[in-house]
């Protein structure tokens, strides 16, 4: 701000300096002050050496390098030489020793703050010459380091303060100036009711101030004693104010694109290869003139979009298979090489960088790396911070108090103005704790006296107006009390749903006028749907139409499944959700632990197929020995261990070995159960029926898979496949199974339909008796094959299909009208569209008249077994 205001004046031969950069200068030489940069490399070869008598313990543990950098900046600044300390405590030891390391490792013109203050100090005579008359100004607390060298600098030159009367000016020798700051305006208190909340109302504040004419955004600044609680609101919520905010601590590094590359990077290699994390970090990076950078545009097509790949070979074979159906996509294989690296996990940090970072990032992973171990890198750039986009010079600004005391402007909003934030409790230090060097030794401004003596600076400052606000609840929402800092002031609380007196974006000037957020059509939208969540009645929110839509026809008319069938039964509204609207729940994007009860299913049903592929029609699964059944369902299982995984996402190896042995054991009960008198009766699994007429059948089919299975006396055709089929050598007779996974319910033996919820069998007869020529006797069954398996057949096949008949044009008839419910299933834990349903229970006591009403006639079908 010091070089602004020089530029804008127009002042010529005017050096502006720090402590460091004086010292520096006196010294000569080409010396330079110490960076942090080489501070932490310094320090981090320090401890890399060893040989600690306390530390030597934690010396690599996350965090060590900057806790120790912190340590010896407030070791030197608090001016203690601990060069020539004779003491018998390890941990001061300790300290001596990484100091002189940090020495002897520093560049040749690179010095120590002690080592350049001394320097200065013996050419101290060439002040006159080197420095000139001097002021030093806004500063609120100087170290004791540099005092010996400002006294000493008063002999050899004028130097003068410009300082607030609550400056810590009590040793200085000089002639102190006190700034004419005029006087100061009575602050407004205001009460918030979280961090968010506060950030939103001082953006209000300050566009008011701007559009106003009362302030430019040069004279504005909002400030709190530490920063970290807005810190992510203001870079969330600034951009949409319409003026520029500076921010001069920086931004968090994460909120950016480099920040969110280098995440995405330390997301691969702590957590493992996945093909979300791979995606993520692909999107991220490619176009950075890196390996990336050869990809095609349709690199996503050659890799099955729910596949896990967790390992290079598998992404190997994934694109293997995608270059054999389509050659255009051999340039993805340019994406192998990043694999392997990255497979290799935390060890291969810098390897990866080189490969994939560029610019900015790099240097952004590398200061991590730099902080702190590999293995904590993500602590590492969470703190990480880039320099400010906007100039403070030309914006308003949203500092620490500590910052805007050097730079006071005449509109100040004070934030985190609780009993937690402000002042802050003063912490020990983790290198040198209160019993290696008193506090009082170590600190020569503690962090409750700073930010006290910052607050009254800040507040003196502020002549055009000032607010001091506070949060009634913390950002983890516990609930905070006023700073003493407040007194007695009477504080105004804000309501966050307040109609403000100037809006700071589009969406809040819409809040504040709701004449206006009525003629909104998404607004409109949205008010309806609250209201309608209110009332008893059935809405257009809770599943009314009309009457005949043509995207509900097509949901009816299109080929059901008994999944789909079972959907339209069970839960109309989830059936309307899923084929008329197309919704689908999310997939989890990490590597799950367990693969869920649907896919443990398809993967037992995958084995039995497998299985039974091989044995026929040699020797024949009738036929075949059980030393053959279980070694073709071994050579299944190993086949599907190794596939799957390119296809779904799976747990991790040894989870998913485990997973698929023990799908295997079941898959084997149901295998040994054949039970099969003619031994001319030949076995399929997984039989396709009702496909559409580009199927293609890769093997013999007890009929034409093509051929369309018609519910009788219903609109729908049905497509699936069905999990066994035995077929006698004379055609006469013919056994459907519908495999179970799951464990048996209590008295199996009634079950029919189950509501609505076992349809397979029925629909499985249906389909054998449309299909397979003659009339033969159809036996379907249920096989349950956890534990004791345990097989249940279908008494009444024919009343049981007449059931689901009716059952279906019940279901049907309510679809068309217009009118659609929650049904059986639809707050089930176990329903993965539930998550489209209101959370709230009382929504579904408030609609439950209504509910049964419109439900009424399938009720019957619910209740029968």
């Amino acid at each position: 701000m010091r070089r602004a205001e020089a530029a804008r004046s127009g002042e010529i031969g005017l050096q502006i300096l720090t402590l460091p950069q004086v010292a520096a200068r006196l010294a000569g030489g080409f010396r330079s002050p110490i960076t942090s940069e080489h501070l932490d490399l310094a320090v981090q070869a320090a401890l890399a050496e060893g040989g600690f008598l306390e530390i030597e313990a934690v010396r690599d543990l996350p965090g060590m390098t900057r806790a120790v950098s912190r340590a010896l900046r407030k070791v030197w600044d608090a001016d203690v030489p601990i060069r020539f300390a004779s003491t018998t405590v390890a941990r001061f030891d300790d300290l001596v020793a990484i100091e002189s390391r940090v020495r002897a490792a520093l560049p040749m013109a690179m010095a120590s703050p002690v080592d350049l203050r001394d320097a200065a100090l013996a050419r101290i005579r060439h002040a006159r010459r080197l420095i000139g008359p001097t002021t030093i100004e806004r500063l609120s607390a100087i170290p004791p380091l540099w005092r010996p060298l400002i006294e000493a600098l008063i002999k050899e030159v004028p130097v003068d303060w410009l300082a607030s009367e609550h400056a810590e000016a009590g040793w200085f020798g000089g002639k102190v100036l006190r700034g004419a700051n005029g006087e100061p305006a009575a602050p407004a208190v205001v009460s918030c009711a979280d961090p968010r909340h506060e950030v939103v109302e001082s953006l209000r504040w300050a566009r008011q101030l701007i559009v106003a004419g009362t302030a430019e955004p040069c004279q504005i600044a909002i400030v709190s004693a530490a920063t970290s609680s807005w810190d992510d609101h203001f870079r969330a919520l600034a951009s949409d104010a319409g003026f520029p905010v500076a921010f001069p601590h920086g931004i968090p590094a994460l909120s950016t694109r480099d920040g969110q590359r280098c995440a995405a990077l330390a997301d691969v290699l702590q957590r493992g290869l996945n093909q979300q994390r791979v995606r993520r970090l692909v999107s991220l990076c490619r176009g950075e003139r890196n390996a990336l950078d050869s990809l095609p545009d349709r690199w996503p097509t050659a890799v099955p979009r729910g596949a896990t790949l967790s390992r290079p070979d598998e992404w190997r074979r994934a694109i293997s298979a995608a270059i054999a159906v389509d050659a255009a996509l051999a340039g993805v294989q340019a994406i192998l090489p990043v694999i392997e690296v990255l497979e290799k996990g935390i060890s291969a940090t810098t390897e990866a960088a080189g490969l994939l970072l560029r610019g900015r990032a790099l240097q952004l992973w590398q200061a991590a790396l730099r902080s702190a171990p590999p293995e904590a890198i993500e602590l590492s750039l969470r703190s990480a911070k880039f320099e400010s986009e906007n100039d403070a010079a030309c914006s308003v600004v949203w500092c620490s108090a500590k910052d805007l005391a050097s730079a006071p402007r005449p509109f100040v909003r004070l934030l985190g103005l609780t009993n937690r934030n402000w002042p802050r409790r003063q912490g020990e230090d983790s290198i040198v704790p209160a019993h290696v060097l008193s506090a009082e030794s170590l600190d020569f401004d503690p962090v409750a006296k700073a930010d006290r003596r910052h607050f009254r600076i800040v507040l003196e400052a502020a002549t055009g107006g000032a607010v001091l606000s506070g949060g009634r609840r913390s950002a983890q929402g516990s609930r905070v009390g006023r700073s003493p800092l407040l007194e007695d002031r009477v504080e105004t609380q804000l309501s966050r749903a307040r109609i403000p007196e100037h809006a700071w974006n589009e969406a809040d000037r819409i809040m504040a006028r709701p004449q206006e957020a009525a003629n909104v059509d998404r607004l409109k939208a949205a008010d309806t749907c609250w209201r309608n969540w209110h009332v008893a009645q059935l809405t257009a929110n809770d599943g009314k139409y009309d009457a005949d839509h043509p995207a509900i026809s097509r949901a009816i008319e299109r080929v059901q499944s008994p999944t789909s069938l079972r959907l339209m039964l069970r839960d109309p509204l989830g059936f309307v959700w899923r084929y008329a609207l197309g919704w689908n729940a999310p997939r989890d994007r990490e590597q799950p632990m367990t693969i869920s009860a649907d896919h443990f299913g398809k993967l037992v049903h995958e084995l039995l197929r497998r299985t039974v592929d091989m044995l026929e029609p040699r020797p024949g699964y009738t036929a075949a020995s059980d030393t053959e059944i279980e070694n073709a369902l071994a050579k299944a299982a190993g086949t599907v261990r190794d596939d799957w995984p390119l296809r779904e996402q799976v747990p991790p190896t040894m989870l998913w070995r485990n997973t698929v042995d023990f799908a295997a054991s079941l898959a084997l009960a149901g295998l040994m159960r054949r039970e099969i008198s003619d031994s001319g009766t030949r076995s399929w699994t997984e039989v396709p029926f009702g496909q559409p007429e580009s199927f293609v059948a890769e093997r013999e089919l007890p009929w034409d898979p093509r051929i369309p299975v018609a519910v009788t006396g219903t609109p729908v055709t049905l497509r699936g496949t069905i999990d066994r089929l035995d077929l006698t050598s004379s055609g006469n007779a013919v056994r459907v199974t519908d495999y179970k996974t799951g464990e048996a319910p209590r008295d199996p033996g009634r079950i029919v339909i189950g509501g609505g919820s076992e349809l397979q069998r029925a629909l499985y007869g249906l389909a054998c008796r449309q299909l397979l020529e003659g009339e033969p006797t159809v036996v379907a069954r249920l096989l349950y094959l956890r534990g004791d398996t345990l097989a249940l057949r279908l008494i009444e096949l024919d009343a049981t299909i007449e059931q689901i008949a009716a059952f279906i044009n019940v279901a049907v008839a309510m679809i068309r009208s217009g009118t659609v419910t929650p049904g059986r299933q639809s707050f089930d834990g176990s329903n993965d569209l539930r998550l489209a349903l209101p959370a709230s229970p009382g929504y579904q006591r408030r609609k439950l008249i209504a509910t049964n009403k419109a439900n009424e006639a399938l009720f019957r079908f619910w209740s029968a077994r």
